[in-house]
């Protein structure tokens, strides 16, 4: 048998006459963070329109395929539910925002009294990515929370409250491992400590913050005491 007339050579042969090719039209672009590369890329959105070849030329239209995304760097293409994903630097500010969210719904159930508690929350915030914070911007945020509001210190959660936390920590669960949602909890456990035991108000906060981690009911609890045990 010559080279090349084997199944394996009339395979080949019959591909380079007859086959199907992808033509990609872009129709968005932006930023996102590519698996591949694993960092913020850009990226092109694109959509395919399958073509049936004859000697390398289209000549029959086969409908439609993707949208895929496309990185701009690495040139590979994904799914579109990639950009569910959220690139380093958003992930960062929404990580940053829900401590922010945290901190002050804390000190709104524990009140503004104790210097303690603001500058465990002030630290915290800070180390989360607002350098800034000081002890005085929280206590007139919380004067503000509660003016607005007309929240008492020391009642349960409030609606508004409870919506917040959910807003700002519900898109940022689902992107954080459990060590990440349990670290949150961890950090407004030990402001609302800072300034002695749990009050009710203060448990029943801690508990809203849980849930809108999608942390378990016994880990809440789980956690909440291990914050009371000195490291």
């Amino acid at each position: 048998m010559l080279p090349g007339r084997g199944p394996n050579g009339r395979a080949a042969a019959l591909a380079r006459l007859l086959g199907t090719r992808i033509a990609w039209t872009p129709v968005g672009d932006g930023e996102f963070f590519c698996p591949g590369c694993g960092g913020d890329r850009n990226y092109q959105r694109l959509a395919g329109h399958r073509r049936f070849c004859l000697l390398g030329v289209p000549v029959l239209p086969r409908g439609e395929t993707g949208p895929v995304v496309e990185c701009a760097a690495c040139r590979r293409h994904f799914g579109t539910d990639v950009l569910d994903h959220p690139t380093t630097t958003r992930f960062s500010a929404m990580l940053r925002d829900a401590v922010h969210t945290v901190a002050l719904a804390v000190l709104a159930a524990g009140g503004t009294t104790s210097r303690a508690a603001l500058e465990t929350a002030a630290s915290t915030v800070r180390a989360a990515g607002f350098e800034d914070c000081s002890t005085e911007q929280l206590a007139s945020l919380v004067d503000a929370l509660a003016a607005d509001t007309g929240r008492i210190t020391g009642e349960p959660c409030a609606a508004g409250l409870a919506i917040e936390l959910h807003e700002a920590l519900d898109p940022l669960a689902p992107h954080l491992a459990a060590p990440g949602r349990e670290s949150i909890l961890l950090q407004a456990a030990r402001i609302a400590l800072a300034d002695g035991p749990y009050t009710p108000a203060e448990r029943d906060t801690l508990a809203t913050v849980g849930a809108a981690l999608t942390i378990c009911t016994d880990d809440i609890t789980r956690l909440l005491e291990s914050a009371r045990t000195p490291s």
